[in-house]
């Protein structure tokens, strides 16, 4: 049972506890908050959500409509961002200009979140707007403030201790190894890159949100106990950085179905699944904010081939889904989708990946490593594959790793390590581990295991449960 599926403690609007709900940008952000604000929404908890206009992506405009449709109680409060002018930050990404965009605005939030009805009872922010909405929230409207963190437990320690490794360092910005207490030593090239850059926008960002996330009263983790039970207690016990707010575990979170989009209609992945073996699928999918080469699609393609392996493939070429207008026959090359027909799916559609994970064809998923992917692929059992593209991606690797649940192919990478260049990793390298995991019966056997342990998390009396239910006590 998981905590969306809690029986429910009472009826809106009847003096239950209302959270104002402050999301970020990206569907890995907005992903585990819709899914977190459903969970709560089912268990009596009076719920508003700040949506800031416009949205960045098609895919997002279409999940927050799913969500307010199927949850029509569920309060919509408009956020215009102010204009921002992203001229002086050349060559950043889409999404971190667009947190930068919401920050900017943030502190127009005290008085749309004041004038809620009923008065709100707390304010749960997205971890890339902590620096900016905790102060409205705590300072202005005197309210308790938590940080729902987007991430794994290992992200968020070494989040929370970045700043005081950069205090022992005398730096700014990212110089070696960082050892975070009572978790794991995580190597230079583990770390995020994008952190050796002093000057660059999320280096910033990222420095800001974790020297406040200290100040909040709380931090929601889509994450359980049995999947990172280290940095969980280095958190908890205060090894990480002492006096840290309390932690909840509440995941795996799952989706509940809402009215954006069907999944399984005739022609579709999910259909497609319905005709295959079980667990002879191998899932490949990069994110929703990665957008690979296109020589590094070529022999991604090839190497599916070469496998011999079922496979469906969700193929992006750019990062934001609305300027995403190549056709697969020019990306994929001449010959390819008429070769591989009968045993391989191809879209640059948008995919249900939960109800792909959890469909018994699939026995394995070569993956980035973003959060969602791995709990999602950890909930449903499935092995995973991990090619780390960027950001927290290597961090979360680790966590598959000692997991026990899937192989990460440490030297296959996205970029040069010392140049701003793409490596490209071949087809026939591709090809030969998707076949060696896909036959690998420890780590199918380890993924199991953590299905298992996801399960016992969130049923009744669960970790997960119970995290749950002391986050709600907090609030009354």
């Amino acid at each position: 049972m998981s905590p969306a599926a809690m029986p429910s403690s009472g009826n809106q609007g009847s003096g239950a506890p209302h959270l104002v709900f402050v999301p970020s940008a990206g569907m890995g952000h907005l992903l585990p908050f819709t899914r977190f604000i459903t969970a709560v929404a089912t268990m009596g908890v009076d719920i508003s959500v700040v949506t800031a206009l416009p949205t960045v992506s098609q895919a997002e405009a279409e999940h927050f409509a799913g969500l307010f449709a199927a949850f029509p109680a569920i309060r919509r409060i408009d956020f215009n961002l102010l204009p921002f002018d992203a001229t002086a930050f050349a060559d950043t990404e889409p999404f971190f200009l667009r947190w930068e965009s919401l920050r900017r605005s943030a502190h127009l939030l005290g008085p749309l979140i004041a004038a809620a009805a009923p008065g709100a009872s707390a304010v749960i922010t997205d971890v890339t707007l902590a620096s900016e909405v905790i102060p409205v929230a705590k300072n202005e409207l005197k309210l308790p403030c938590h940080v729902l963190f987007t991430s794994g437990a290992t992200v968020l320690a070494f989040l929370a201790y970045f700043p005081v490794y950069l205090d022992g360092a005398n730096a700014d910005h990212l110089v070696g190894d960082v050892d975070v207490p009572g978790v794991r030593r995580l190597p230079f090239d583990h770390c995020p890159r994008v952190l050796r850059n002093p000057d660059g926008l999320f280096t910033k960002q990222f420095i800001v949100n974790g020297r406040e996330i200290a100040k909040a009263d709380g931090i929601l983790i889509n994450t359980f106990d049995a999947l990172e039970p280290e940095a969980l207690i280095g958190l908890r016990g205060g090894k990480v950085v002492p006096g840290f707010p309390p932690v909840f575990a509440v995941g795996p979170l799952k989706s509940t179905p809402t009215a954006a989009r069907s999944s399984d209609k005739a022609g579709s992945p999910i259909a497609w699944l319905g005709e295959q073996p079980a667990r002879s699928v191998v899932y490949v999918a990069f994110g929703n904010c990665n957008a690979a080469a296109q020589k590094q699609i070529r022999e991604i393609s090839a190497g599916l081939e070469a496998s011999g392996c079922l496979f469906l493939w969700v193929v992006k070429t750019t990062i934001l889904d609305r300027e995403d207008t190549a056709e697969l026959r020019d990306v994929l090359g001449d010959g390819f989708l008429g070769r591989v027909q009968g045993r391989g799916l191809v879209t640059k559609e948008w995919v249900d990946q939960e109800a792909v994970l959890k469909h018994p064809a699939v026995g394995l998923f070569l993956s980035h490593a973003g959060w969602g992917s791995v709990t999602e692929a950890a909930a449903y059992g499935v092995p995973m594959l991990a090619w780390p593209t960027l950001g927290d991606h290597k961090i979360i690797a680790t966590v598959i790793r000692s997991g026990g649940f899937g192989v990460w192919m440490e030297h296959w990478s996205w970029q040069e390590e010392d140049s701003e260049e793409r490596s490209v990793v071949s087809g026939a390298e591709i090809g030969e581990k998707v076949k060696e995991v896909m036959g690998d019966e420890a780590i199918a056997a380890g993924a199991a295991r953590m299905r298992e342990e996801a399960a016992k998390a969130v049923a009744p009396g669960g970790s997960s449960y119970r995290s749950m239910h002391e986050f709600l006590a907090m609030l009354s």
